[in-house]
């Protein structure tokens, strides 16, 4: 989970999630823009990564009230799943004094500003949801992946391992329905070379998908 130092207040050294107010216009004619736009701007702005490189999708919306200390905000959130390969592009900005990720199993030993907390507890289950009904998973492992990297994606997700017995009648069903196919070449591992595999239609395009 990618997480930002806030540099200013509230919460100013805390970490909490990337993102920022919608743009509102100034009048009946300019409306100001869409929450897909703002989400899509955000993502580039506070982790220099392009709308068009990472899958986008809408989770759910926050209002509690009290939950910013400056005025009433409604927050609607957006899950941004980011490969392995692009991690290394990731930057800080906006707002944010630095960026970190976090395993997502220790993120409760953070103190994070605002509900941020909860937020991520429901976009990780968002996203768990969505594992075997989806490709949402080619998002999360590299253009090509062996049996156990999509494994493991499976295991952090779902809170608890995959059995690999269990695991591997999955993943044939994906073969046989064509979600996944095998790739060239293989991989080294401690004990022997794996095979390789690579979702059909990977995701995203387009830049930002909204879920029902």
């Amino acid at each position: 989970m990618l997480l930002i130092r806030r540099g200013q207040h509230p919460f100013k050294g805390a970490y909490a999630l990337p993102g920022g107010f919608v743009r509102v216009g100034d009048g009946h004619r300019d409306q100001g823009e869409d929450l897909d736009a703002a989400a899509a701007r955000e993502l580039q702005e506070e982790t220099n990564l392009s709308p068009a490189q990472v899958l986008l999708e809408q989770v759910a919306a926050f209002g509690r009230a009290g939950r910013d200390p400056r005025m009433r905000v409604i927050s609607v959130a957006f899950c941004a799943l980011i490969r392995p390969d692009l991690i290394p592009l990731v930057r800080a900005g906006g707002d944010a004094h630095e960026a970190h990720w976090f395993a997502v199993n220790e993120l409760g030993r953070e103190q994070l500003a605002f509900d941020h907390a909860a937020i991520i507890e429901q976009a990780i289950a968002h996203v768990a949801a969505r594992m075997d009904a989806s490709d949402i998973a080619a998002s999360l492992v590299p253009a090509t992946f062996t049996i156990q990297e999509l494994r493991h994606v499976h295991g952090l997700l779902s809170g608890k391992p995959q059995d690999p017995g269990n695991f591997r009648r999955k993943f044939e069903r994906l073969l046989e329905d064509g979600v996944i196919e095998r790739a060239s070449g293989k991989r080294l591992t401690a004990s022997k070379p794996a095979l390789v595999y690579r979702f059909v239609s990977r995701s995203p395009t387009p830049a930002t998908r909204r879920t029902s």
